[in-house]
C-alpha cells in the first residue's frame, strides 16, 4: 500500500499523489520540443499533462512504480511496452535511441490512445533533459 492510500489503474479512480519533490509538469509537446522528437502516432494529446518520467525496459518494473500521469521512456521496442502502457493508462511512450515502432505497435498505440514519440537520445541523456527542465521522476521506494 502506498503512503497516500490504496491505488486503482484507472484514471478517473486514481487520484495523483502528492508531489514530493516540487517539480512541475509539463505537456507531451514540451516534451517532444525539448527531446527534439519524431511524433509518429499523435491521437491528439500533444496537450496533455504529464507529471513524471518514468524510464525502463523492463515492463515489471513499470507496472510496480508507473502511473497514468506518467510518460515511459524505453529502448525495449514490441507490443509489451503498448499492453503495459494500456494497462495503466499511460498516456504516451517515447522510444529512445532512435529505436522506431513497427506498423503493428502504431496500430495498437492508436486503438489505446497513446501517442508515440521517438528521439535519438539515449535514455540516460533523454531522462536528464527532463529531469533539467522540471519534470520529476516518480517517488523514492524502500530498500
Amino acid at each position: 500500500e502506498f503512503p497516500w492510500g490504496t491505488h486503482y489503474n484507472k484514471r478517473e479512480l486514481w487520484p495523483r499523489p502528492p508531489r514530493p519533490y516540487g517539480g512541475s509538469p509539463m505537456t507531451l509537446n514540451e516534451i517532444r520540443r525539448l527531446l527534439n522528437a519524431d511524433v509518429p502516432l499523435d491521437v491528439g494529446s500533444l496537450d496533455a499533462e504529464i507529471h513524471t518520467a518514468f524510464a525502463s525496459d523492463l515492463m515489471s518494473d513499470t507496472l510496480a512504480y508507473a502511473d497514468h500521469c506518467t510518460v515511459l521512456l524505453t529502448g525495449l521496442c514490441n507490443t509489451q511496452v503498448l499492453r503495459t502502457a494500456e494497462m495503466l493508462d499511460i498516456p504516451a511512450i517515447i522510444f529512445v535511441r532512435g529505436k522506431k515502432p513497427t506498423g503493428e505497435m502504431l496500430e495498437l498505440a492508436r486503438e489505446d490512445h497513446v501517442c508515440i514519440l521517438q528521439t535519438g537520445y539515449s535514455m540516460y541523456a533523454a531522462c536528464g533533459i527532463l529531469y533539467s527542465a522540471g519534470l520529476e521522476g516518480g517517488f523514492l521506494h524502500e530498500r
